[in-house]
């Protein structure tokens, strides 16, 4: 995004306290949307915010015209809650918690529904968003459209959406993103504290680990892990990482991934931390309404000083961190109980929605060519 000039950015700052102004002067106790520089921004789709198969199923097997006048017709009806609904539940409650503590800030979370429904399906998402009393007030409706495009013009700082394809699409233009998926059986989860559970290759840290157990093996894994403990994650160059690695070797991990990049959802974690500090200031560390967990197939003995040291290199404070050894993560996620949990592997995804937990698949890095550490066959390009 380009950058406002200093004039540009004084007249957008004017026209901003004169909206605000005027809002303030109205009598409501709806709290307003926070200015978007200083919110952290959680755009959702419809799909992901409501449980909308049944209005898909209406939309793929009959068009567009029948799915609207569908929802046209039962528009006084509110959507059932969707994936993402716990989650930006929890959101609000923050938000709650941080209007007692700091009145004046806009350092809240911004809950804008991102959707390319048509315009007319949206009186029914309005109803449904005020029968269960959520605070989303901004709205972007493309009518069909991608809304992709859209995201930095919001300020997004993290999209959930049930199409895989757009939320590729938002992790191509950087913006922290994942696809949602319902968990198989229901659990009840905190309401007093929002829950985020992160596994660390690929998600928050770049996969060039994980390229070396995929192709070279797990004891070249942590030899490596060992070799480079002392140097973040994200920083070190695949090309450089291995004397081992054949050229060849080291030309695929360059020409497949960008070694120098975070993972997707680093910002993601520092926008939460950010927030967990404003908690902290007014001593409320051991009662702070959000808590934050990595999780990880590592080994922690043999691989996971690494990850501790790149996280305290960035400044970042994960709450809890559990090193699991290649143990199946769904009974933990049990008894974690997180609103969200982001994953890039996609066997993971499935065992923790298996047992109960709302999952998030992030599609980025080498992971997404294996399933179960089996190369995907790929079909071949017809001539």
């Amino acid at each position: 995004m380009s950058e406002m000039k200093p004039a540009e950015a004084a007249a957008d700052d004017q026209d901003w306290a004169a909206a605000k102004a005027f809002f303030d002067n109205l009598k409501t106790k709806v709290p307003r949307p926070p200015k978007p520089q200083y919110a952290v921004t959680i755009a959702v789709s419809s799909r992901t915010l409501f449980n909308m198969v049944a209005e898909r199923k209406i939309y793929e097997e009959e068009g567009v015209e029948n799915y609207v006048a569908f929802q046209l017709e039962h528009e006084s009806e509110p959507l059932k809650p969707g994936a993402a609904f716990p989650f930006v539940k929890a959101l609000m409650n923050v938000n709650s918690r941080l209007r007692e503590l700091y009145p004046e800030s806009e350092e809240l979370f911004d809950i804008v529904l991102m959707t390319n429904n048509h315009a007319q399906v949206g009186v029914r998402l309005i109803n449904s968003i005020n029968h269960y009393g959520l605070t989303i007030e901004r709205f972007c409706m493309t009518g069909g459209k991608s809304p992709i495009g859209y995201l930095k013009a919001y300020m997004t700082n993290l999209y959930l959406s049930k199409d895989s394809e757009k939320v590729t699409e938002a992790i191509d233009e950087g913006i922290a993103a994942a696809t949602m998926f319902l968990p198989e059986t229901e659990s009840n989860l905190c309401d007093t504290q929002l829950r985020v559970a992160f596994d660390g290759d690929a998600v928050l840290f770049s996969d060039e680990s994980e390229i070396i157990v995929k192709q070279h093996g797990l004891d070249r894994f942590f030899e490596h892990e060992k070799q480079f403990e002392n140097k973040p994650l994200a920083q070190v160059r695949h090309g450089c990482s291995s004397a081992r690695l054949n050229s060849g070797a080291r030309e695929r991990e360059a020409a497949f991934h960008d070694e120098s990049r975070a993972g997707p959802l680093k910002c993601f974690l520092e926008a939460l931390g950010k927030l967990q500090r404003k908690f902290y200031a007014k001593n409320q560390r051991m009662d702070c309404p959000i808590r934050t967990f990595l999780v990880t197939a590592r080994s922690a003995a043999s691989s996971g000083a690494r990850v501790l040291k790149t996280l305290r290199s960035w400044g970042l404070e994960i709450d809890e961190a559990l090193f699991l050894a290649g143990a199946p993560k769904g009974p933990l996620l049990q008894k974690i109980k997180p609103h969200i949990f982001f994953d890039d592997q996609m066997f993971h995804i499935e065992g923790a929605q298996e047992l109960g937990t709302i999952s998030a698949h992030v599609p980025y890095g080498i992971g997404q060519k294996y399933h179960k550490g089996k190369l995907i066959e790929q079909p071949e390009k017809k001539n």
